[in-house]
């Protein structure tokens, strides 16, 4: 009997017998605007169907600020670049993440997360899924949560008057990633965010390094959204450059002379591209709509 049991662990050695499944990835998810960490309807819920799916999975739904209530207000008000800084301190004092982990984010929180991924290597992002995120950033504001409160006619106005001033860029979320294609030289000046992380004003090798150390980077597309324009920056497409009417894909963007996909390819997406790393969804609906069911076949898989 002892040398049975002595033999059972050479064995699983020798893959002669299964051993103990292998625990899925920790999740980290971040909320869109206007939304909060721990809503029952959102995020709260995706945690949830998350965890009911995948039996022993850690979930991180981050929260910025000490209540729901800061949380939601700082996703319009609170500097972008202290949010991702703050995300970093998180990640890296919990315990659970630091054989790595995958990251989802939903619409703005998709481009943060991508911030994350290039700034903050450790602990390690294994996969990003950007759920609506805007990473070439927007040129227009066709509605937002709250569609009839005063706060969002205030942020449009304020855009519209001056969104690349200093005192907005520092003290309005959306801001920092609003992109005038009819502006190019003052967006890549003046914008604090997402200029810096679209590698507009330089290449900085460390960032494009951490991106390309991504296993996947998926980007998932409302092909009936209404909240982002234009919708294409979901794909990293934007407006072509001194209009705001055509639209191009990723692949031929040239900001002012400068693409993700130019020789220089200053993020590593043309790299990523070639060895299978970006994934390209697309869903039926509006902004953030989709089905459990959608979610079940078609995101669960990357978490898996």
């Amino acid at each position: 009997m002892a040398a049975l049991r002595a033999a059972v662990p050479v064995l699983a050695l020798l893959g002669l017998c299964p051993g103990p499944a292998a625990a899925a990835a920790p999740l980290v998810i971040w909320h869109g605007m206007g939304d909060s960490c721990c809503n029952p309807v959102s995020m709260g819920y995706i945690k949830k169907l998350v965890e009911k799916k995948i039996p022993g999975i850690y979930v991180l739904s981050l929260k910025i600020g000490s209540n729901l209530i800061q949380d939601m207000e700082n996703s319009f008000f609170m500097n972008v670049n202290e949010q991702v800084s703050e995300v970093c301190r998180q990640l890296a004092q919990d315990p659970q993440l630091q054989r790595g982990y995958n990251a989802m984010g939903f619409s703005q929180g998709g481009q943060f997360l991508r911030a994350v991924a290039q700034r903050c290597p450790a602990p390690p992002m294994l996969s990003l899924i950007s759920v609506g995120g805007q990473h070439q950033g927007v040129y227009g504001f066709p509605r937002c949560p709250g569609e009839s409160s005063h706060l969002c006619d205030w942020i449009r106005k304020t855009l519209d008057l001056g969104a690349y001033s200093k005192a907005v860029q520092e003290h309005l979320v959306q801001a920092e990633y609003w992109h005038d294609p009819l502006k190019e030289e003052e967006y890549r000046k003046n914008s604090i965010f997402l200029a810096d992380i679209n590698q507009e004003r330089g290449i900085n090798e460390t960032y494009k390094k951490n991106l390309m150390a991504l296993k996947k980077f998926v980007m998932v597309k409302f092909l009936n959204d209404t909240m982002v324009d234009p919708p294409i920056s979901e794909w990293f497409g934007f407006y072509k450059s001194g209009q705001a009417k055509e639209t191009i894909p990723l692949q031929e963007t040239l900001l002012g002379g400068i693409s993700p996909f130019s020789p220089q390819d200053r993020l590593g997406l043309q790299q990523m591209d070639k060895a299978g790393k970006l994934v390209f969804l697309g869903v039926q609906g509006d902004h953030l709509h989709f089905s459990e069911e959608w979610f079940d076949s078609t995101i669960l898989p990357f978490l898996q």
